[in-house]
């Protein structure tokens, strides 16, 4: 019961400690029982959308609907909600880690000229239409493994969203889906479970002794 509450304590925290960072996911913690050990966290993210932040910066995508964009890591595709990009000196838009954001044909690479991204995903330069965002579905959400506090490696199967559902917002930060108050109230919940269990040890172990 002791490392359950740990673990459930590491979980708050972390998702407090991301709570302004843009497009976080926190995770959410429930119990299962395991017999012969008790009780053990487990954790599950939850990918409701946070709230969106104009910023005005033309290399800021955010995604006001469901779905992922996909950035190309040296460990292989990786999904993301948005987030800041810029370009590299290739003119690739790539991440803060210089992996480059998948169009459907591949990175893309913005030409010189006026850009914008259009809320349906297409990469226009000048007018022209270069590029459109891949931006892509789980199959099955369970099968999401966080990497890194942003970056989430697919465990299945991903297919593209129709273009209905896809809406990009250019000049656009999502912010952390993390409520603040919320987890510092679990936090207290927590360290409250945490010292009512310390103390029904200790009065065990008294009574222990005493016979």
């Amino acid at each position: 019961a002791f490392r359950y509450w740990e673990q459930k304590q590491e979980v708050v925290a972390n998702n407090l400690a991301n709570a302004s960072t843009p497009g976080f996911k926190g995770d959410r913690v429930f119990a299962r029982l395991l017999e012969g050990v008790g009780m053990e966290a487990q954790a599950r993210t939850d990918l409701s959308i946070g709230a969106l932040t104009e910023t005005g910066r033309p290399l800021d995508l955010a995604l006001d609907w469901g779905g992922f964009m996909v950035v190309e890591t040296p460990a292989g595709e990786r999904l993301v909600r948005g987030g800041s990009f810029q370009l590299d000196a290739s003119r690739t838009v790539v991440d803060a880690e210089g992996n480059p954001l998948l169009g459907d044909t591949g990175p893309i690479v913005l030409p010189e000229g006026e850009f914008e991204f259009n809320t349906r995903g297409e990469v226009r330069v000048e007018g022209a239409t270069i590029s459109r965002l891949r931006i892509v579905r789980l199959d099955d959400d369970a099968a999401l493994d966080r990497e890194g506090s942003l970056r989430f490696r697919p465990g299945g199967q991903t297919s593209p969203l129709d273009v209905g559902e896809v809406r990009v917002r250019q000049g656009n930060l999502e912010e952390s889906n993390v409520d603040p108050v919320g987890s510092m109230v679990e936090m207290i919940e927590i360290q409250r479970a945490y010292s009512a269990l310390q103390r029904s040890v200790l009065v065990v172990d008294g009574v222990m002794d005493r016979i």
